[in-house]
């Protein structure tokens, strides 16, 4: 089995060239992002960092809130607290808006 996560990024060549050095710690964080049911347990700098990993850019905002832009198009999170790991709604809406960005598992 490939280490790697099957991912359809058809016609992305940005996003295959961020997948070919990606850390295998950035690939753990997208395979969690991906799995069903899902997880509430992925910390949310992972989050940003995978968003970084593959060409993204993560924006402080007022208060918690952070901008996550891949490719031209905003997410917009409020970071959680006082804990760390994102909650399920917020992990569902990163892997909806990776699926729209064509990144899937």
């Amino acid at each position: 089995m490939s280490p790697y996560p099957s991912l359809d990024i058809s016609g992305r060549e940005d996003f295959r060239k961020s997948l070919v050095k990606m850390k295998a710690k950035h690939r753990k964080t997208l395979k969690a992002i991906f799995t069903r049911p899902t997880k509430a347990n992925i910390r949310f700098n992972d989050i940003e960092a995978l968003v970084k990993a593959l060409g993204g850019e993560v924006r402080e905002d007022h208060g918690s809130r952070v901008a996550l832009e891949i490719s031209g198009t905003r997410k917009y999170m409020h970071r959680p607290h006082p804990g760390k790991e994102a909650k399920r709604y917020q992990v569902e809406e990163i892997r909806d808006w990776l699926t729209e960005l064509g990144i899937k598992l």
